[in-house]
């Protein structure tokens, strides 16, 4: 183990493309490390994009105590699922984001507290949970009235599409909002005081732990600054190649459908063997 990675006290990492498998869930392998990780004594941190009733449903399956970090940072839950920190964007600013053009095909998620607004159903979105706990609500966002929301979501096929729609927001809204590419088909926007390094730096100052004694892993543009703030970041091999080479100082690991969190800690952190299961 190398003089970095032994004063690694806390674990961090992102549930889509990094913890789960390309199924989005995770595999017992996966589950059987972090319950030694537990019994190790270290700080379990997920920070995710995913909504925390969604999010919240996937780690429950690690049966151990973990920090939830959502919505990019915009809600922090302790171990217990005490709500620590909350912020929303308000209804003008929404709306305001929302005043350009947006391609029909575009499917639109504005995160509520309980339920998301789309303009359409996706059943490529709702894939993402085994379990719908987090609810679709159709609305038409011509008529709606109350915009605020935990964030704003944007999902297409076609990333030329989002990158259009990205920068026609940004010329409208960037004074409040800051965006994220969590996947190529998927465009978030959140308050600029919004990031999960935030959240993160929050949950380490509560259980008195310093960013260099922490590990963090991830594969979107929206886990960037997270990973440049812990003492060491290490990026998934199945991340976008662009990802790689914004942080071209961070070691690559094995994929999300190899196991490579639990792998990794495995070997590296815990220094200790495992049976997939």
């Amino acid at each position: 183990m190398t003089s970095k990675l032994k004063n690694i006290k806390v674990v961090v990492s992102d549930l889509d493309g990094t913890l789960l498998n390309p199924q989005h869930k995770i595999s017992d392998y996966t589950k059987s490390v972090f319950q030694e990780l537990h019994n190790q004594n270290y700080l379990i941190v997920v920070a995710t994009g995913r909504h925390h009733l969604d999010a919240m449903a996937i780690i429950e399956k690690l049966e151990v105590p973990v920090y939830l970090v959502s919505s990019n940072g915009a809600r922090i839950h302790s171990p217990d699922k005490e709500q620590l920190f909350a912020f929303n964007l308000e209804s003008d600013i929404v709306k305001a984001a929302l005043n350009v053009e947006i391609d029909p095909e575009i499917t639109v998620v504005l995160f509520k507290e309980n339920v998301w607004q789309t303009n359409r159903i996706s059943e490529k979105l709702n894939a993402f949970q085994e379990e719908l706990k987090y609810r679709p609500e159709l609305v038409d966002y011509e008529t709606l009235e109350d915009f605020g929301a935990i964030k704003i979501f944007f999902s297409h096929d076609n990333h030329e599409k989002l990158v259009v729609l990205k920068d026609a927001i940004l010329a409208n809204s960037s004074e409040n909002l800051h965006h994220a590419f969590s996947l190529p088909t998927c465009l978030e926007f959140m308050d600029k005081s919004i990031d999960k390094a935030v959240a993160i730096l929050r949950v380490l100052e509560k259980e008195g732990f310093s960013p260099e004694e922490a590990v963090s892993f991830g594969d979107g543009f929206n886990d960037v600054q997270m990973l440049s703030l812990t003492g060491k970041g290490l990026i998934m091999g199945n991340a976008p190649a662009l990802l790689k080479e914004t942080l071209p100082d961070l070691e690559v690991i094995s994929t999300n459908a190899e196991d490579g969190v639990a792998k990794y800690i495995s070997s590296k952190i815990l220094n200790k063997e495992f049976v997939a299961g």
